[in-house]
């Protein structure tokens, strides 16, 4: 079954051939079952089956072998963070000797990991939990990729950009996923939403802790703190971009891009399936 939307470029357009993906996991091969019209698939509701499927499209390069994190961090879906990827080299593919910040890369190292794997970027990868960057240098020094993969640490929960950019630094792009959520209060509403619709056998099919998932003031506090500390280190890249899951949340950042002297600000759409959201990019030169 082919992927609805993906990017032309973007491996798994074609959807999961489970025989081979349980060859690049074999661990996976426990929650691969035959539906009622005869094709493989998994129990997408099980969080631990959903962990191995993407545990197995990470394998399918040959370059990573080792994706382990604790089972409470979030279980990123490779097709759509590979779309991230694929649509910035798009917007960069003029650059040279590509460097991006990745802003919040999580346990799992996951943009850092599809950029190197695909064209060879390197990354300087930021997160605020000590917890999650120890996760991801294993990941990074078991899948050796330590000549492209740098990590920093955020002390300071209310900066972004503050603290993390050193004076020679040069990035060709700025990557973030953002929180989406106010509160835990909030996220774990929308959890108990979205397995209501996965069915009533349905369990908490993906993790996340709070700095993962929710952020004061939500998805709209947290990219606006982004866009006003971006024009304070406007010269260190060439583009700042973020994923947007509201659309509201695009109209109030571009109006407050232009008070801020951005000179270039574009929307990337991005539907994968039945989910809508997008790219958010702006500049300054």
């Amino acid at each position: 079954m082919k992927q609805k939307n993906l990017h032309p470029r973007n491996k798994f357009n074609s959807g999961y051939n489970f025989d081979a993906l349980t060859k690049e996991n074999p661990s996976l091969e426990t929650y691969v079952s035959e539906n009622k019209h005869g094709n493989k698939t998994i129990d997408f509701s099980n969080p631990k089956a959903v962990k191995e499927l993407n545990k197995a499209l990470l394998f399918s390069y040959n370059t990573i072998s080792v994706w382990d994190f604790p089972d409470e961090n979030l279980c990123p879906p490779i097709p759509g963070r590979l779309d991230y990827i694929h649509y910035l080299a798009d917007l960069i593919s003029e650059e040279k000797n590509i460097k991006i910040l990745d802003i919040g890369t999580g346990a799992t190292c996951i943009y850092p990991l599809l950029g190197v794997a695909e064209y060879n970027w390197s990354f300087v990868a930021t997160d605020i939990d000590l917890d999650a960057l120890d996760s991801a240098q294993d990941i990074i020094d078991d899948n050796s990729f330590t000549d492209n993969i740098a990590l920093r640490q955020q002390f300071d929960e209310q900066n972004i950009l503050k603290g993390i950019l050193e004076e020679t630094d040069s990035f060709s792009a700025v990557m973030c996923n953002p929180p989406f959520y106010k509160s835990a209060e909030e996220a774990q509403g929308a959890n108990r939403r979205k397995t209501r619709n996965l069915g009533s056998n349905a369990v908490r099919n993906f993790s996340g802790n709070n700095n993962e998932l929710w952020y004061v003031g939500g998805e709209k506090a947290f990219l606006h703190n982004y866009l006003y500390e971006s024009s304070l280190f406007k010269e260190k890249s060439k583009w700042f971009t973020s994923l947007v899951s509201k659309k509201e949340n695009v109209e109030s950042l571009e109006k407050s891009s232009a008070k801020l002297g951005v000179t270039e600000f574009k929307v990337i759409p991005m539907n994968q399936g039945n989910k809508v959201t997008r790219i958010v990019c702006w500049r300054f030169q």
